[in-house]
């Protein structure tokens, strides 16, 4: 598949899905196999195929219903699309059983999506998980009064 209708499909993840909130997007994107290699998962990890994608944003569009992803760098190899982001949102909602604080956070992280005919197979993401708790105090930045 060419590289811009690769693209074209990460985009429909960071924007459509996350961004907006159009989880029925995920059936079109991700492929049944599809698998996500995240640190931050829950215990077992999300489910495969397009309700994992779907389990990914709607926890987070819980925690931050404002969420709004920005693309800073794409490099594409092969089959594969690396994106350098920044995530922003309001914690008005409750994020794995953490109450709503009412903060604005921003977060940076870095994705690497693997397709295959046209739909995303795999994802690996990392990103400032800490920086996130913290921002929403709920652990401590070192050097602050608690």
């Amino acid at each position: 598949m060419a590289t811009s209708q690769n693209q074209a499909v990460v985009a429909k993840w960071f924007f459509d899905i996350f961004s907006e909130g159009k989880l029925e997007v995920a059936d079109q994107v991700f492929d049944p196999s599809y698998q996500s290699h995240d640190a931050g998962a829950p215990p077992g990890g999300w489910p495969r195929g397009p309700q994992g994608a779907k389990a990914v944003a709607s926890t987070y569009r819980a925690g931050f219903p404002d969420l709004k992803y920005t693309v800073e760098d794409q490099v594409i190899q092969g089959d594969k699309i690396v994106t350098r982001w920044t995530a922003r949102g309001t914690n008005t909602g409750s994020l794995m059983g953490a109450p709503p604080t009412g903060r604005s956070v921003m977060v940076t992280g870095m994705s690497i999506e693997r397709l295959a005919n046209g739909k995303i197979v795999e994802t690996w993401v990392n990103f400032d998980g800490l920086g996130l708790f913290q921002q929403l105090g709920l652990i401590p930045v070192p050097g602050t009064s608690h």
